[in-house]
């Protein structure tokens, strides 16, 4: 009965030790099974030489024994009832088994195909139990009328029957049989209690063991996910490739750890097999009478029957293992293989496709070395070169200084310096704004938009932007400032400035912090100040003495608007005659509105000679005879730019406002190059901002973002397919706001709906427009959200069907692209950009293939409701001819790249003159 109940344990529990044994050690697996044979022959050994030593102890063991005999009995038939109801619930489990791992991989099939056959073995063997079981219950049966005859004859009822019938001798051989036999039961019995518990260790075994499945499952998809990882890994999937490897380890070990602890539980059991074999030693040196032997050689026979199936089973177990850990074996070699291959990818990856936040963030190391005087102005110049041809010993040993101290990465970088040349070009942008840390406006987003294009195509480019108190710093990444004092001039002193330097969009960046009374960029606010003149003069002074004490050879400084434009006389006028003359000056004018005039005696704050540059072809303005800063950057720029073909026609008449001479005079070196939007942050197929993501081949997730911002605005749901016009704009004049009034009433004529968002700082339009949103607060079909959301401006985006641009005049504007971006069709008016950007879809005087909208000509509301009228007509009644037209919208490109190749071009042509002229 041992053997039996060591099969069932040993066949239950080898396939979970299979599959709980993740990462085992062949030497490890062969060490258990030699200690666990030595303890069975020790085992048998000692069961042998049992019945000639027995004590006081063995009879004190066998009361106890006689004592539990009628306990047992019971519980005996309860287990029996118990084990029949478990066979049907074990095979309906390996039948769940066998489907759930039906599709795992080859070593785990083969592992399962064992645990079957170690089943099957289980099942016949508790057959055979219930059969020793039943003759047991006769044999005590048996006992029970001896015992009474042996009652009965001392009562001397018997004694003459006995006298005749059975010698003297004979009763005394059966009185010690039947102590032999009550020995042997209760020994038996206590083998099963034993069984049972084992039986029970199994069961919470098999529990672990399906926990085991689950772990092994989910390490096997990591590590295919791994796989595919390591196949193709990305600059920015290196660490997350490793954090994976990682945790593949570190499940291994946790399976390893549950491996050893059922094996623990696995050797507790090899005690049952140790008094498996007493008793068979026992009922082998015991001396039975005839009365019992038949039943003693059955016994024998079946515990031997038992043992050999047992011995088979156990070798077919231990062939499994090791095949199971040749698995595991292949397994490490191949992950090790693939590992050293992702290494070496690594390292003989192009230099090109290392993100661009590393080689901004070398680029601010060599130039923060520079300014603290650790590296010569040589080696800084030798280093910037290799940053500009993406070297890939300098990305090399970047990524290995990490953990290392200053000095010692200076000294890495010095190494590895050689001379080279390069054909990208050296860009400085100094402005106002940048996306997203400084943003008020559309220049925010040229900046970082145009600056990624740039360095995309090759180009070292990097920006310097005051250190406002209200920015983002959570925006810049590795902020810190440089332990360097850069003192600039301002009204007849030098002061002190601490540079900050840190990356925004993958792109170097310098931030400026005046160390002056006045506080210049602790406002709270980054525009609207009455010193806004001085603020911005101070900042162009200093961001120019930065770049001058650093010692770059710079060849490319563009500069934004009227508060940088004080940049481009600065530097002609104060630093060309000190030697820093290599860079030629880029200035962009993204709205003539604003030219930044102002008395002429202010403009000595900086350091400028206001008698020289107070003059009609300098610096005076044109109408108001004071000086206007923008003026001075058309006249001494190198090239000035503004944001659209278009727009650069209009300002060369009266949208120039009364700079319109002075561009005609330089034009030749005056161009309109039309924004681009970034595709990266504006893509409804990866949006986080909206409902559900969705793009030009699946229009259903633009209907869902419809119904969601239908329901969160609380408008009409009711006809699903009823067009929704939105708009996003600052209410000022210059964006039509009477034409934006007379859109909302023109909608809700046209039974459609109307989203606004925006607010003015003109307070009467923003009263006007309150009275607006109080007239149709309970039309559900109305909403005017007069405030900016930037996560609600994504959303509605993606949930209008048209989208009104009515500007009186707009120098780029990106809206309208935006809208296109996410299937909304513009309705715009022909100016600025817009006319770059819309061509109406019922011109045939335009390529088919180029018309995406609607436009209008005169500012009138007119003009206005005959293009709304004919965009509705279209989607009410040509659903498939408005559908095409979305998704052709969606398709166009306005990205940065184009717009970067004309900027490109004309930085180029710019420096090849200046290097001719040298």
């Amino acid at each position: 009965m041992g053997c039996l109940a060591a099969a069932a344990a040993g066949a239950e529990v080898a396939p979970l030790l299979f599959r709980r044994r993740l990462a085992p050690s062949p030497v490890a697996a062969r060490r258990r099974l030699l200690v666990s044979c030595r303890a069975r022959r020790r085992g048998l050994r000692t069961a042998a030489e049992l019945p000639r030593k027995s004590t006081s102890n063995d009879k004190h063991h066998n009361r106890v024994n006689m004592q539990r005999d009628e306990a047992s009995v019971s519980s005996d038939k309860e287990r029996q009832e118990k084990y029949g109801d478990e066979n049907g619930i074990s095979n309906l489990q390996l039948e769940d088994l066998i489907q759930m791992i039906q599709n795992t991989e080859k070593n785990i099939m083969l592992l399962n195909q064992a645990r079957l056959q170690a089943l099957e073995h289980v099942e016949k063997i508790l057959k055979e139990k219930e059969d020793l079981q039943r003759k047991l219950k006769i044999l005590e049966t048996r006992l029970s009328e001896t015992d009474a005859r042996l009652k009965l004859s001392a009562e001397g009822q018997f004694g003459t029957e006995i006298n005749d019938s059975l010698p003297v001798l004979e009763l005394d051989d059966i009185k010690e049989e039947n102590m032999l036999l009550k020995d042997d039961i209760q020994f038996l019995k206590t083998m099963l209690t034993e069984v049972a518990e084992t039986e029970n260790s199994i069961f919470t075994l098999e529990k672990e063991r399906a926990l085991l499945d689950a772990s092994l499952r989910e390490l096997e998809s990591r590590f295919i996910d791994a796989q595919a990882d390591m196949l193709k890994p990305g600059p920015r999937q290196y660490d997350a490739w490793w954090e994976k490897v990682e945790n593949l380890g570190d499940l291994l070990e946790t399976a390893t750890n549950k491996v050893e602890n059922a094996a623990m539980v696995l050797g507790c059991n090899h005690d049952l097999e140790d008094k498996v074999d007493k008793l068979e030693a026992s009922l082998a040196e015991a001396n039975i009478s005839k009365f019992s032997c038949y039943f003693v050689d059955l016994l024998q026979e079946k515990i031997k029957s038992v043992e050999e199936r047992f011995q088979v089973c156990n070798h077919e177990m231990h062939s499994q293992i090791e095949l199971y850990e040749n698995s595991i074996a292949e397994f490490h070699d191949i992950l090790s293989k693939l590992v050293e291959e992702t290494e070496k990818r690594s390292l003989e990856h192009s230099a090109s496709s290392m993100p661009s936040e590393l080689w901004s963030r070398i680029s601010l190391l060599i130039d923060g070395w520079l300014l603290e005087k650790r590296i010569s102005y040589n080696d800084a110049n030798t280093l910037r070169e290799m940053v500009r041809k993406r070297d890939s010993c300098l990305r090399e040993a970047y990524l290995s200084c990490r953990g290392m101290k200053d000095r010692e990465i200076v000294d890495s970088f010095l190494k590895i310096t050689l001379p080279g040349t390069s054909s990208g070009l050296h860009i400085v942008h100094i402005a106002a704004e940048m996306a997203p840390v400084a943003k008020v406006g559309g220049l925010a987003d040229v900046i970082s938009g145009l600056g990624k294009a740039l360095q995309k195509k090759g180009h070292l480019v990097e920006i310097i932007l005051p250190k406002y108190d209200c920015m983002q710093n959570d925006q810049v990444n590795n902020l810190k400032v440089l332990d360097v004092v850069v003192q600039s001039y301002f009204e007849g002193n030098l002061f002190k400035n601490k540079i900050w330097t840190g990356t925004v969009e993958g792109l170097p960046v310098y931030f400026i912090e005046p160390q002056h009374p006045a506080k210049f960029f602790w406002r709270a606010q980054y525009y609207g100040e009455h010193d806004d003149f001085k603020r911005f003069a101070y900042f162009s002074r200093a961001a120019l003495e930065l770049l001058y004490q650093s010692q770059k050879k710079i060849d490319i400084i563009h500069c934004h608007d009227w508060q940088t434009a004080f940049v481009a006389p600065l530097y002609w006028e104060a630093y060309a005659n000190l030697g820093f003359n290599s860079a030629r000056i880029c200035f962009t004018c993204h709205n003539f509105e604003y030219q930044g005039a102002a008395p002429a005696q202010d403009l000595a704050c900086c350091g400028l000679d206001v008698a020289q540059l107070d003059r009609e072809d300098r610096m005076r303005d044109n109408s108001h005879g004071r000086i206007n800063v923008v003026k001075g950057a058309i006249v001494y720029s190198n090239i000035v730019t503004t944001v659209s073909p278009t727009y650069a026609l209009e300002v060369r008449s009266e949208g120039g406002r009364g700079l319109q001479d002075s561009l005609k005079l330089h034009s030749r070196k005056f161009v309109g190059i039309l924004n681009g939007i970034d595709t990266d942050t504006w893509n409804p197929s990866t949006d986080r901002h909206l409902k559900v993501q969705y793009n030009a081949n699946d229009l259903q997730g633009k209907a869902a973002n419809k119904a969601a911002l239908r329901k969160q605005l609380n408008l009409s749901s009711t006809n699903a397919s009823q067009p929704l016009v939105g708009c996003i704009t600052r209410l000022v004049p210059q964006k039509g706001v009477h034409l934006i009034r007379h859109a909302i009433y023109k909608t809700a004529e046209l039974g459609g709906q109307f989203v606004l968002l925006g607010s003015s700082p003109v307070s009467h339009i923003q009263r006007e427009f309150e009275g607006i949103a109080d007239h149709f607060q309970n039309n559900n079909n109305i909403r005017l959200l007069l405030k900016y959301d930037d996560s609600l401006s994504h959303w509605i985006y993606a949930a209008s069907d048209m989208f009104i641009v009515p500007s009186m005049f707009e120098p780029c504007g990106l809206t309208q692209m935006i809208a296109m971006r996410y299937g909304s069709v513009p309705i715009v008016r022909k100016t600025g950009g817009l006319n770059d950007s819309v061509f109406d879809f019922d011109d045939e005087t335009i390529p088919k293939e180029l018309r995406n909208g609607f436009t209008f000509v005169h500012p009138d509301e007119k003009a206005l409701s005959g293009a709304m009228e004919r965009a509705f007509n279209y989607y009410n009644r040509k659903p498939e001819v408005w559908k095409q037209l979305v998704e052709k919208d969606m398709r166009i490109d306005f990205s940065w790249s184009s717009s970067a190749s004309q900027y490109e071009d004309i930085y180029q042509r710019a420096v090849a003159r200046a290097r001719a002229a040298a």
